[in-house]
């Protein structure tokens, strides 16, 4: 469904997603969606708190919060900014997101021979203004790969975050909150094992 694209303000909740520009796949092989979570660390980390994401071939969701800008490192400001700056100096949040298509781009058509931009532009964006619909979105980009034919189960695929909440091993994801939405990791996994009508989010959803 059409979305009026707003401006990303701190301390927010969003569900952001892009695909690739007149159908372009955005990741051809492994390395690509390595590369593109190595760029993520880099470019987004530092700037929002990450509960849940997909990557597929031709799109990718996240769901997010950004932070506010006294929880935003110093060293996520430019180089000319890393002395004590106003608030107004600060890169707006939409161009941390720009930075990571742009670096990615560079490296995707370097290695692939191709030439031009990847992604759509302006990338969507839609604020989650209530808690209660949290864990549906966070189903809702679990189940993407299901959904679009990729994976047979939610499981199955490899570039979600959904194994990594379902892990104990250390990750950078807020898996404590997305666990605490679902009350505990059983109810997690039995969440994601049936199937919920879209209607629930339908105005958060964007493909």
């Amino acid at each position: 469904m059409s979305q009026k694209i707003e401006p990303i303000q701190h301390g927010r909740y969003y569900h952001i997603y892009n695909r690739g520009i007149n159908g372009e796949k955005l990741f051809r092989e492994n390395t690509n969606y390595e590369y593109f979570l190595r760029l993520y660390e880099k470019y987004i980390e530092p700037v929002v708190d990450t509960f849940a994401y997909v990557l597929m071939p031709n799109h990718f969701h996240l769901l997010v919060r950004i932070k506010l800008e006294e929880e935003i490192p110093d060293s996520a400001r430019p180089d000319r900014f890393r002395k004590p700056v106003r608030s107004n100096d600060r890169k707006k949040p939409y161009q941390y997101f720009s930075n990571l298509f742009n670096a990615y781009t560079k490296a995707f058509n370097k290695r692939h021979n191709r030439s031009g931009s990847l992604f759509e532009r302006p990338f969507h964006r839609i604020e989650i203004t209530h808690e209660k619909y949290l864990r549906h979105l966070v189903f809702y980009i679990h189940n993407n790969p299901v959904k679009h034919g990729f994976a047979d189960t939610i499981p199955d695929y490899t570039w979600s975050s959904y194994l990594s909440i379902m892990s104990v091993k250390p990750t950078k994801l807020k898996r404590d909150s997305v666990i605490g939405w679902f009350e505990d990791r059983d109810n997690f996994r039995l969440f994601h094992q049936k199937n919920h009508a879209e209607k629930e989010i339908e105005q958060f959803l964007i493909d």
